[in-house]
């Protein structure tokens, strides 16, 4: 009776299956997480070995783009050490020395309010494979920690490979090895050092410069990263990198 008067002033207790509830919802999704995040680690592990198929960009440009993809894969072996000096040069002359982030131009970007600039290599090889273009702090969020993995888990000769391997160089021209033989008719083992940069010159924006038809600017910064390639010393700076 004493039981009963208790539960006719209080009421039906609701707390014990709604706390279940949300236990086995947080549970749940506890599972879901740490199942995407091995999923991923493993994904980026076993790319250290093994050429990616596809990337988000490629994906993304077969769904939306209006010209044809063109991409393949070429090993470290068959592409022409002036190809990474020119990339390096243009895109991330810490490469060999950071560990994923260049600080001073993270810096520097959030300083002018521009984010141009501010991504390294390894940034862009993470940005590529696995997200969308555009910016944003959550996509950023995570570039960051898929950064960090491929710095932990790949050296840098894998990161250098696979970003001549997926970077788009021209409309729907994906890997050196594609642009090669389109723009020069050649493998990217014989490509010349000038080729390499005009290659490089125009890798911010490849949708709007053309390797094939260069324009002014295009020439200008063509000329500008083979002085840079000089000031570093050539291929030699990329020696235990590349």
């Amino acid at each position: 009776m004493r039981s009963f008067g208790r539960w006719l002033f209080r009421g039906p207790s609701v707390d014990g299956p709604s706390r279940r509830w949300h236990r086995r919802l947080a549970s749940m999704l506890a599972r879901t997480l740490v199942t995407l995040g091995l999923m991923v680690v493993i994904s980026v592990a076993v790319l250290r070995w093994i050429p990616p198929v596809t990337t988000a960009f490629i994906l993304r440009e077969r769904a939306f783009g209006e010209d044809p993809v063109a991409h393949s894969w070429t090993s470290r072996r068959e592409i022409s050490a002036h190809v990474a000096i020119a990339v390096v040069a243009s895109e991330d002359q810490l490469f060999p020395a950071h560990h994923g982030f260049d600080r001073k131009q993270i810096r520097d970007a959030l300083a002018d309010g521009s984010g141009r600039g501010a991504s390294t290599i390894s940034q862009q090889v993470a940005k590529n494979l696995f997200l969308w273009p555009g910016g944003g702090y959550f996509r950023k969020g995570i570039e960051a920690g898929l950064t960090v993995l491929i710095e932990t888990l790949w050296p840098k000769r894998r990161i250098l490979e696979i970003y001549l391997n997926v970077a788009e160089f021209g409309p729907g021209v994906f890997g050196v090895g594609e642009a090669a033989r389109r723009y020069f008719g050649k493998s990217p083992a014989q490509l010349t050092r000038a080729e390499a940069a005009r290659l490089a010159a125009v890798l911010p924006s490849p949708k709007r410069m053309s390797v094939a038809r260069p324009s002014e600017y295009v020439q200008r910064r063509t000329r500008e990263i083979l002085q840079q390639m000089d000031r570093l010393g050539g291929a030699s700076y990329l020696a235990g990198v590349w």
